[in-house]
């Protein structure tokens, strides 16, 4: 399951029918899965694109599918941008990885590793017994945050704020409840530059007319200025810096 098919045939049918083989292969995966979620309905399977299988057919017997191997965070802001002009972040495998990655060995902030993994079906998957007590209380952090924003993750609309193919400053995207009283707006930086410009993000899918708190602060954002003048980001010093914002309408 793992890797493509190559070279597919079967000694059990004639040589005009070995076109069959893949299709009845595929087939053979449904009934399987079918019958495991029949006898198993609590239980979830996570698919795997490593196999070719991240497509509309498998998601009905696994809703989440590991979209990648390479956990890499800032590799990930570009794999999942791409992933999700199909799919919705519900079905994205998306996990916080040790660091050095193993893929490239690129050392990431676990809050940005945190911020990029919460775009998706957020997990873990590094040894808790190798952090630190710091390391720790991050992780609880963020785990507790997902949990409270769980809902609005999955079930809200997704907005990209960015194209990380085009913009090399940073990528951004959002997530929106769908009253447009509540949203999550999350940025990671890409490799600072010396005197960087001011940047604005220019959010997307609120209602014009509210007013919204930034992370339960006592400043009113009016919703039509939010998206059409934008918000002031601070200053990042260092690569690969994140900020999370949530908008709450008074």
């Amino acid at each position: 399951m793992n890797r493509s098919l190559t070279d597919v045939w079967s000694a059990a049918l004639p040589p005009h029918r070995q076109g069959e083989v893949y299709h009845r292969y595929v087939l053979g995966v449904y009934d399987f899965l079918n019958q495991l979620r029949r006898d198993y309905p609590h239980i979830l399977i996570e698919g795997c694109c490593g196999g070719g299988r991240f497509d509309g057919g498998m998601l009905y017997y696994t809703p989440q599918i590991w979209c990648s191997d390479d956990s890499d965070a800032i590799d990930r802001l570009k794999i999942q941008y791409g992933t999700s002009f199909c799919y919705p972040p519900c079905t994205m495998g998306a996990h916080v990885s040790a660091v050095p990655n193993e893929q490239n060995g690129r050392i990431t902030p676990l809050e940005t590793r945190g911020v990029v993994a919460m775009s998706g079906a957020f997990g873990y998957e590094m040894d808790l017994g190798k952090c630190t007590a710091k390391e720790k209380g991050e992780v609880r952090r963020q785990v507790e945050w997902y949990k409270e924003h769980y809902e609005l993750i999955y079930q809200g609309d997704y907005y990209r704020l960015s194209n990380p193919f085009e913009n090399d400053l940073f990528t951004a995207w959002e997530h929106v409840s769908e009253d447009k009283r509540e949203a999550i707006v999350s940025l990671v930086t890409h490799s600072v530059r010396p005197m960087p410009p001011f940047g604005r993000l220019y959010l997307k899918g609120l209602n014009p007319d509210l007013h919204y708190q930034i992370n339960h602060g006592k400043t009113l954002y009016c919703g039509r200025t939010l998206m059409q003048a934008g918000y002031l980001l601070p200053a990042f010093h260092g690569d690969y810096q994140s900020i999370q914002l949530y908008l709450k309408a008074t």
